[in-house]
């Protein structure tokens, strides 16, 4: 299920509609991955100084790497970890735009969905984010003491909590708040694994760029094939 709608998202990209927000969608996570790498590196200018030196990538002069060349492998590098919260934020952007238009190409038999008031939406993009934002400067704290097991404990965090947000977004489009929480913990094996393996290509950078609109695809597929096995019965 979980693989089969990503391949039918990716189907899509030919898609003229589907590719005009790709492109919007990657330009904006590329323009918010720069905004977040700017100011990860001045908050890291302010606590630890003027120059530190750091695992693999060496010593770092802040201010310097940030307008300088080296400035572009610095970010890349970063992204591994500055990719979650900007996937999060542009899936809250475009996932309207983005379940629309695979709705009216694979599933055209739909009724029209209201449009989200702009307050809720905004009000489910914050409380996602900071959820997000929250729990990994927790898990920063574990990291140094979890040794082997932390690139686990990253990923089986940021794939739960992607996939509860890039899940409840597309189900309550169609099925409303209460309804998609309860589909959410009915199904959460299916959605954690979905949100894990989102996850795992945003911790490689270039790739990262297209990850957050092809996952809003994904999921959107993968709410309309849980609902139709669930809806008969309901």
């Amino acid at each position: 299920m979980i693989f089969g709608s990503f391949f039918k998202a990716l189907g899509q990209i030919g898609d003229r509609r589907f590719r005009r927000v790709l492109l919007l969608g990657v330009l904006l996570t590329l323009a918010l991955l720069v905004a977040a790498y700017a100011g990860f590196l001045t908050f890291l200018q302010w606590s630890l100084g003027e120059e530190a030196q750091l695992p693999v990538i060496g010593k770092v002069r802040w201010l310097d790497d940030l307008l300088g060349w080296g400035s572009l492998f610095l970010m890349l590098a970063f992204s591994v970890f500055l990719m979650i919260p900007v996937a999060s934020a542009i899936t809250s952007m475009f996932l309207e735009e983005v379940a629309q238009a695979v709705e009216d190409r694979h599933y055209p038999h739909l009724p029209p969905v209201p449009r989200i008031p702009f307050g809720e939406a905004l009000r489910d993009t914050v409380n996602f984010l900071g959820i997000l934002i929250g729990a990994n400067i927790v898990a920063l704290m574990i990291y140094p003491f979890a040794t082997g097991f932390a690139p686990f404990l990253f990923f089986a965090l940021n794939g739960f909590l992607l996939g509860m947000e890039y899940f409840q977004l597309a189900a309550m489009r169609r099925i409303g708040r209460a309804n998609a929480k309860a589909m959410r913990r009915q199904h959460l094996g299916t959605i954690w694994l979905a949100g894990i393996l989102m996850a795992l290509p945003l911790s490689i950078p270039v790739m990262n760029l297209v990850i957050p609109i092809i996952g809003a695809a994904t999921f959107t597929h993968l709410f309309h094939a849980i609902h139709s096995r669930t809806a008969p019965s309901a």
